[in-house]
């Protein structure tokens, strides 16, 4: 079943991934009287929490340096409400996704059905981000509901990584230094997108080196590299999570008729690769999920 979620993922991310690439989502901050793409993106992306203070994000978010999220928080909520930003959100991914696969309006009658089962039925304890947006799907336009939902599968999939990362002992600035010297992420650039210092990021990769993670050039080491595919690998299994409740053949229809939507937005080069959330390209068909493999 690790195999379905990180193909879920895959054919999954993208479609929520246009709220932070597409132009006209780029500007919902600026559209709302924000001050910028960051404030608008901590202002949307905890908007399901409500008004949330800036210590509460930053657990919830893990990656971003305390300091850059307490930029945006709580004055975002002074110039636009949690539901205001919400409304935004929503209708301008649903226009983004419009706008690269006209057909989708069609196919999502499809897709809507297995997904809204796939949120319905999760375990919501401890994974705050997706119980949030989890309150969110019940919306008229299917688009939209199909953007919300795979929002809601992704934020689980976050949670879970949270967690994995906490279970493992490493800190968000310590995560990003592993994944860029794993070659995960692009180093030149993810460091400054999350807001942390040379001398943080020193740190935390002095912190990796004593523990044989990375070495005195910066890259992973063998021992670095087990330790990334392991959090992956954690990741997926509490990511599994999602999909107990359809069976195999549901679960492998439903990754077949979500593969030609994301190959159509990925075409479109909405995303950049690479990026800094780790997504990869397909470049080939996605591998057939393993029948029957274990839960």
């Amino acid at each position: 079943m690790e195999l379905h979620a990180r193909s879920l993922w895959l054919v999954t991310e993208p479609l929520h991934a246009v709220c932070y690439f597409d132009e006209e989502c780029r500007g919902l901050g600026k559209a709302l009287g924000l001050k910028g793409f960051w404030m608008g993106y901590f202002a949307s992306r905890t908007a399901p929490l409500g008004a949330v203070e800036p210590a509460a994000a930053t657990a919830v978010l893990g990656v971003f340096a305390p300091q850059m999220v307490a930029r945006a928080l709580p004055a975002a909520w002074s110039i636009a409400g949690p539901t205001h930003v919400l409304d935004e959100r929503g209708s301008r991914a649903a226009r983004a996704l419009r706008r690269i696969g006209p057909e989708l309006e069609r196919g999502a009658a499809e897709l809507l059905p297995p997904l809204q089962k796939i949120v319905d039925d999760a375990p919501a304890l401890a994974r705050p981000l997706f119980a949030a947006n989890r309150a969110l799907c019940d919306q008229a336009d299917p688009v939209g509901r199909l953007w919300q939902l795979v929002t809601t599968l992704r934020e689980f999939r976050g949670d879970a990584h949270l967690a994995v990362l906490a279970d493992e002992g490493l800190d968000g600035c310590e995560a990003l230094v592993l994944a860029a010297a794993s070659g995960r992420v692009p180093e030149d650039t993810i460091r400054q997108d999350r807001g942390w210092s040379e001398e943080e990021w020193g740190a935390a990769a002095d912190r990796l080196r004593s523990r044989g993670l990375v070495d005195t050039r910066g890259g992973a080491t063998e021992h670095g590299l087990r330790e990334r595919e392991r959090i992956e690998q954690a990741t997926d299994r509490l990511a599994a999570r999602l999909l107990n409740s359809l069976p195999e053949a549901e679960i492998q229809a439903l990754l077949h008729a979500l593969e030609p939507v994301v190959r159509r937005i990925l075409a479109a080069d909405v995303l950049p690769f690479p990026n800094p959330i780790g997504l990869p390209h397909l470049d080939d068909p996605l591998p057939p999920p393993t029948v029957g493999d274990a839960p």
